[in-house]
């Protein structure tokens, strides 16, 4: 299980500026491999510009609230359901392993927040020139939040996630590392994002939560 050796064996706890774990390879070659092969559309070709949220086109307010259909942004967004399963068998494994009890068991002791009665939703991302995310603290129904990133393109590490103090001052970048994330809960000071950085070609990552929300994927 290579999700559940990574952060029992290959993480490390952040208390600054607030709890969080950064941990090293997660994911099997055969998950990377689906995540760089995703087709993810590109923004820019569609007359649309990144707005500093995860909608994108604005579409998605609902989705905050916590309407799975993401509404119109589900157009732009690659999340890992049933319907498409088959085209991420690997990821669809990372997701069982994420529902399994000895995972969710873990990480709820890590994060203190009970995962029991939760669901894993995965999201495949690919960030193009352009992309930044306001500094934001995510939704209560978010248990656990977090990135896996894939940097197989060279990339700078410094296109990894922002966090920031109260004053809202980035104090640090967890770097964007292959095969490389990073984990929290959400509460009221857990302030992240992405300040605008140059691109070259894609960051690609997944999003990885545990939500208190129906998706396809129920803990076991």
């Amino acid at each position: 299980m290579s999700f559940l050796d990574s952060i029992q064996n290959q993480s490390k706890k952040h208390k600054f500026p607030f709890d969080h774990w950064e941990y090293n390879n997660a994911l099997t070659d055969e998950a990377v491999k689906e995540i760089i092969t995703a087709d993810i559309p590109d923004v820019s070709k569609h007359n649309l510009s990144y707005d500093g949220t995860r909608a994108i086109d604005g579409g998605a307010a609902e989705f905050r609230e916590g309407i799975a259909s993401g509404g119109k942004a589900i157009k732009f967004r690659c999340f890992v359901t049933k319907d498409n399963a088959s085209q991420f068998p690997n990821l669809v494994k990372f997701i069982n392993e994420l529902q399994s009890k000895e995972t969710q068991q873990t990480i709820s002791k890590m994060i203190n927040r009970d995962l029991s009665n939760s669901y894993v939703r995965l999201e495949v991302i690919c960030d193009r020139e352009g992309f930044w995310l306001k500094p934001h603290c995510d939704i209560k129904e978010k248990l656990m939040s977090g990135l896996v990133f894939i940097n197989n393109t060279n990339e700078s590490e410094d296109l990894g996630t922002d966090f920031y103090n109260e004053k809202l001052e980035k104090v640090k970048t967890v770097p964007y590392k292959h095969n490389y994330g990073y984990l929290f809960t959400s509460g009221p000071n857990t302030w992240h994002g992405m300040e605008k950085k140059k691109i070259i070609k894609e960051r690609r990552c997944i999003q990885v939560n545990y939500v208190t929300f129906e998706t396809d994927w129920k803990v076991e």
